[in-house]
């Protein structure tokens, strides 16, 4: 299974996601982060997505005579190349835009039901700005914004570092 129909099922999208920042978890701790999803349903997406090699396991040790797993996610398998898109539809290309819309939309629900709302803190903001660039300077921009992105995803976790979320959309606005 290709890694765009893996991400397209909303579960798994949102397991990936709360992988994000180079988390370590169990599905015990997943299923906390998702305690909207059945257990027997979480279980059988993360194998899923490990039988796939997007999630590897990192540790294993008995719990009560089970093995409990510890997973991370591999970022590379889990994104969704050109390559990948290429051969989409125009069908499955609006499915997987719906999807990824529907996670953001979930996300900004938990945020919103967390309580203690203060966007300019907690640096939540959302905003579209149309720029004027030819093929040259676009892809100029791309380079750098994957300069200034890349230099933050090499932060380690841990100590004042809080986990954020960045997303990004780009459209031809014509």
């Amino acid at each position: 299974m290709a890694s765009a129909d893996l991400l397209l099922h909303p579960v798994r999208l949102r397991v990936v996601q709360a992988f994000l920042g180079d988390r370590v978890l169990t599905t015990a701790e997943l299923h906390d982060l998702l305690p909207d999803v059945p257990t027997a349903s979480l279980y059988r997406h993360v194998a899923t997505l490990a039988e796939a090699g997007l999630l590897a396991v990192v540790a294993e040790r008995r719990v009560r005579g089970a093995a409990e797993r510890s997973y991370r996610l591999v970022v590379e398998a889990a994104s969704v190349t050109p390559a990948d898109a290429a051969p989409m539809s125009a069908e499955e290309h609006g499915r997987a835009f719906t999807t990824f819309v529907g996670a953001l939309l979930a996300d900004f629900g938990r945020y919103l039901e967390r309580g203690d709302l203060d966007p300019g803190r907690d640096g939540v903001s959302y905003r579209q700005a149309a720029l004027w660039l030819d093929d040259e300077e676009f892809a100029a921009f791309l380079t750098d914004l994957r300069e200034v992105v890349g230099r933050r995803l090499e932060l380690p976790a841990g100590g004042p570092r809080r986990r954020r979320l960045l997303s990004t959309v780009l459209l031809p606005g014509d």
